[in-house]
């Protein structure tokens, strides 16, 4: 399968917001993948394809989280695939340059 963005391989803790009907629900866990486009995530939850999820992950250095919506795209088993909200991506590539410095050299 061809992919709109190319993924880079990562092992970031993250935080996930739920936002349930009757409450919200904050969880830990683990970033593996991402790419300007959306991120794997392995993660104890219960979330089904469709479901909005505010992923935030704090950069190496920065200190300031960045917060981005997103919504549940794949499930297998706790790992989860999200694609990001579009006003998100100017962030998530800044990350993605910061978590793999060095790609921009590779493609070249």
């Amino acid at each position: 399968m061809e992919r709109r963005w190319p993924r880079s391989k990562i092992d970031v803790p993250v935080r996930a917001v739920i936002h349930k009907p009757d409450r919200t629900l904050i969880r830990d866990g683990r970033g593996m993948e991402i790419s300007e486009g959306g991120m794997c995530l392995l993660m104890d939850a219960e979330l089904g394809l469709g479901d909005e999820v505010e992923v935030e992950f704090t950069p190496p250095y920065s200190g300031k989280p960045i917060r981005v919506r997103s919504e549940v795209r794949s499930r297998t088993g706790y790992r989860y695939g999200v694609e990001f909200n579009p006003e998100g991506r100017s962030e998530v590539a800044r990350l993605r340059q910061m978590l793999n410095p060095f790609e921009d050299a590779k493609l070249s």
